[in-house]
């Protein structure tokens, strides 16, 4: 018998249903256009996105992974060049590094945040090396400083990935307007997402992003006149229409999580000595919570799938970002990583669990998300345990 879900780890329609009559309006007005390609809506919500990443170019393609993709490739990198990434990331960010024929070099994470090792990847450099791709995860930003002292010491570009942290800030900076670029996403779960695919990429650079917008439609730098090869990858106008209703509400929403963040960590302090641990918040109030992440530690009495596997038994709905790192997953085995390589990326994928979270929900639904953690602790305590 299924269970009944008491807590869903995403809910949309709780976020959806207050927009009811600005979505409508906003898709019926492209509707009416008829401009359904790099129409209107699109022009607008590229500028609007921009400007409230702090930056002055928006580039709107098909999804974030292409955003990486065509955004190395107009920033310059091409075959030979090597391009630093973290190993804990989701693959699209390996695979826009791959798609522009660069040599991705891997590197490990902090540990306590899960964010790129900013020592790991300073001694990962070469002469070969182009840019550092820094991804700032489950919203919250790579330190800033670190990675503009980084670039500058070893000579290489930033490009952002900031797939998961939309309006996020850090000592001074907001994602996106670090680098010479930055990827976003607006995949439906996102801080700000569509009812489909799409992404962005954003910059400072005029030339950089006349090459993006004709590497996207094809490589036309006008219709029917090719000067590069270059693909299909346009945000839709009704993407961009829904997602510029949403736009303005973004930062309540980001308040609304980071405040959800604050409530998990003050339920979930006496649970530390049990092994439940949240990743670390080095960013305050500029954390965006795309996820809240806990790792369930050797000190737990159960395993982190025991532990899922309880939740959902009870409606609570979890997830795991990600539980295999990129360099073993089998399509990367060609690049030569083995196992124990990156020790702490391995171990975040073997302990870390994404609990609830999203605006709207409530203290009571995180306090039967803890309280049910607690118990299953407890209970477990004064059986025998076996790990």
């Amino acid at each position: 018998m299924k269970s009944i879900v008491k807590v869903p780890f995403v809910d949309l329609e709780a976020q959806h249903k207050p927009l009811e009559a600005q979505l409508k309006q906003a898709l019926w007005a492209t509707i009416q256009r008829g401009d359904f390609v790099l129409g209107q809506a699109v022009r607008e919500f590229e500028q609007a996105f921009a400007g409230a990443s702090g930056v002055q170019y928006g580039v709107g393609v098909g999804c974030g992974t292409d955003a990486i993709a065509l955004g190395l490739q107009a920033a310059g990198i091409v075959p030979g060049d090597e391009v630093i990434l973290p190993a804990n990331t989701f693959v699209a960010t390996l695979i826009g590094v791959l798609r522009v024929g660069a040599t991705p070099v891997l590197v490990d994470c902090d540990p306590n945040t899960g964010l790129m090792d900013l020592v790991a990847a300073a001694k990962a450099m070469t002469p070969k090396s182009r840019a550092v791709l820094p991804v700032h995860l489950y919203g919250q930003m790579v330190s800033p400083h670190g990675l503009l002292d980084l670039a500058r010491s070893y000579d290489v570009m930033i490009f952002e990935d900031a797939a998961q942290a939309h309006m996020a800030e850090r000592e001074g900076f907001r994602a996106g307007s670090l680098g010479v670029a930055a990827a976003f996403s607006f995949y439906p779960s996102k801080n700000l997402g569509g009812f489909g695919d799409g992404g962005m990429l954003i910059t400072q650079d005029q030339e950089l992003t006349a090459i993006a917008h004709s590497l996207r439609n094809y490589g036309a730098s006008r219709k029917y006149y090719h000067t590069k090869i270059g693909t299909n990858s346009r945000l839709d106008s009704l993407q961009a229409a829904v997602l510029s209703a949403k736009l303005p509400y973004l930062s309540e929403w980001n308040q609304a999580r980071y405040n959800a963040a604050q409530v998990y960590d003050e339920l979930l302090q006496p649970l530390q000595e049990y092994g439940v641990v949240p990743l670390t918040n080095d960013s305050g109030e500029g954390h965006v919570y795309h996820l809240y992440v806990v790792k369930i530690g050797e000190s737990c009495p159960l395993t982190r799938e025991e532990m899922r596997e309880a939740l959902i038994e009870r409606g609570i709905q979890t997830g795991i970002h990600y539980p295999i790192p990129c360099h073993l997953q089998p399509a990367f085995r060609h690049l030569g990583y083995e196992v124990g390589q990156f020790p702490h990326a391995e171990m975040l994928c073997d302990e870390i669990l994404s609990l609830p979270m999203y605006p709207g929900i409530t203290v009571e639904q995180i306090e039967t998300v803890v309280a049910a953690v607690k118990q299953l602790i407890v209970s477990r305590l004064v059986q025998p345990v076996t790990r």
